[in-house]
């Protein structure tokens, strides 16, 4: 880090942190989803919420928005090919987090059978 630049670290936290960016990114790993068919695979946040978090993916080039020309219009949210340079990170947070769960059951067993 040097000339007052962020850390790396940093910077992937300021595009993927967050309450939701990380699930949106992880449910668009298996292709695009609708708006609706997102909000409630990422845990149903608000219509807003998720809008602007969409948006933000969008303006850093980690997701990308299509309107299909259709009555009532169709919106189709997918990850660019960058975003999808982001596969191997979320798996390792999956693959992490089924491994804490694993290791907060084993623990709470063990001081239920003291």
């Amino acid at each position: 880090m040097t000339g007052g630049q962020k850390c790396a670290v940093e910077s992937t936290v300021d595009v993927i942190g967050g309450k939701w960016k990380p699930m949106i990114i992880y449910r668009l790993l298996d292709g695009p989803r609708r708006f609706g068919e997102l909000r409630r695979l990422v845990g149903d946040p608000s219509q807003r919420s998720l809008t602007m978090q969409l948006r933000d993916l969008e303006a850093d080039g980690i997701v990308a928005r299509e309107v299909f020309a259709e009555v009532p219009p169709r919106v189709e949210y997918s990850l660019t090919p960058f975003g999808q340079t982001l596969t191997p990170v979320l798996m390792a947070m999956r693959d992490w987090g089924i491994a804490f769960q694993e290791q907060r059951l084993a623990t709470k067993g063990q001081s239920t059978s003291r």
